[in-house]
């Protein structure tokens, strides 16, 4: 990393073209930094700027705060862009808005995580104000922004699919029902699990071993944090070469049974303990595609950005239109979230239920929005569900569909 000082006037320009969003921002190829030598001393009274720049020395995004002339520059660091694109995902197309939406921010006071948040909050860097009289460019191992991980994952998935171990009445399967239920499932490279009980680890890992499956692990309660991750602990025995992910919560902070605050504590959280353990894989949260955009803080506190995403609820896409609409979404949560890579952690389509406006149940309909999600998804993508969950139960919100999503129909016990 060089150092030097820039003139106000070239840097500014410089840094108000650089920080303007894209959209498929994670593909766009690497600008060079300039670097200007020539110092040129000037008097200027403008508002502070943070600027954030990745591990090559590249400006990634600025942030402007209030006014405090003669502070100390200094220049974050952010991890390096995602790897250079191809033609063929240059050629996906460009996003624009299908839904509108209110910001879901819910305030839920957790008596579970106040201390533990806490005490996260106070180990946390805190930002230097930046002065637009002159930057210094500091060492790409510089502390990243509160909040963030050390260093975005970039994923690498094919299709995965998710997995529930329970029977039409709710009780757990048993480990020889959950082996049956895994040679069915053979052909994706990942599943993902949404909790711990029922052993559900444990007998997933068993029946996929030795066949190329890796799991996308979840933690269903913050309430239950310590709990969950000994479950995840005693399953790996040591060995979490199988293990991809671990996600904590599913569609918490959409479905207000969590704030955003109490999220990003959590991640953070469970990271620290999985890695006590061995574990320094991807720790991430998962939401809706309309809670991330609105709180892409959530991503941000994650390895890599994981959205559910289901084109039946919005009630204007029909089938043919579901890969489109999907897309769409991860583009906008990418732009959001400044190029992040993400990773459709739900779609599908029910086979079964009530319409939804243009969204119509069917089986026929299934196979389309399926073709067509998989054919602009090409990867990082995980289908929901692998059968027909009916265990859960059906309401007018749901269009009476909620246990008619399985890609596999219904699970052979």
């Amino acid at each position: 990393m060089k150092t030097g000082f820039v003139s106000i006037t070239s840097f500014l320009l410089q840094q108000l073209t650089a920080s303007q969003p894209h959209r498929h921002g994670h593909l766009h190829k690497k600008r060079d930094l300039v670097v200007v030598t020539n110092i040129k001393y000037v008097t200027v009274e403008t508002e502070d700027v943070v600027v954030y720049v990745n591990a090559h020395g590249e400006p990634w995004t600025t942030k402007v705060i209030p006014h405090n002339i003669g502070a100390t520059p200094h220049i974050q660091s952010l991890p390096p862009p995602a790897s250079e694109p191809s033609e063929e995902t240059d050629s996906m197309p460009s996003a624009s808005p299908f839904v509108s939406y209110t910001a879901l921010q819910p305030q839920i006071s957790n008596p579970h995580f106040e201390e533990s948040e806490a005490q996260l909050t106070q180990s946390l860097p805190t930002l230097s104000s930046t002065s637009a009289a002159e930057v210094l460019m500091v060492k790409a191992s510089s502390p990243t922004p509160p909040g963030l991980p050390p260093s975005f994952s970039e994923p690498h998935f094919s299709h995965g699919i998710s997995y529930s171990p329970y029977n039409a009445d709710g009780t757990c399967k048993s480990a020889s029902q959950v082996a049956n239920d895994m040679e069915l499932v053979a052909g994706f490279s990942v599943i993902r699990l949404y909790g711990t009980d029922c052993d559900q680890i444990a007998s997933v890992l068993k029946a996929i071993t030795g066949r190329g499956i890796s799991l996308f692990l979840g933690i269903f309660d913050l309430t239950q944090l310590s709990g969950e991750c000994k479950d995840i602990v005693d399953a790996a025995e040591g060995n979490w070469s199988m293990i991809k992910t671990v996600s904590v919560g599913n569609e918490l902070v959409a479905n207000g049974k969590a704030s955003v605050r109490e999220v990003t504590a959590a991640i953070q959280l469970v990271r620290s303990t999985l890695k006590a353990s061995g574990y320094d894989g991807p720790v991430i949260t998962v939401d809706t595609m309309i809670a991330m955009k609105a709180n892409p803080e959530l991503c941000q506190a994650s390895d890599f950005c994981a959205i559910n995403c289901h084109p039946f609820f919005d009630g204007n896409i029909s089938a043919e239109g579901a890969g489109d609409f999907v897309r769409d979404w991860a583009d906008q949560v990418s732009e959001a979230t400044g190029g992040m890579s993400v990773v459709i952690a739900e779609t599908g389509w029910p086979t079964q239920g009530n319409n939804n406006n243009k969204a119509v149940p069917s089986q026929k309909n299934h196979d389309l929005a399926i073709t067509s999600i998989r054919r602009l998804i090409p990867e990082n993508l995980i289908l929901y569900s692998a059968f027909n969950d009916l265990w859960k139960e059906d309401s007018e919100n749901t269009h009476n569909a909620e246990k008619f999503w399985g890609i596999l129909g219904n699970a052979p016990s």
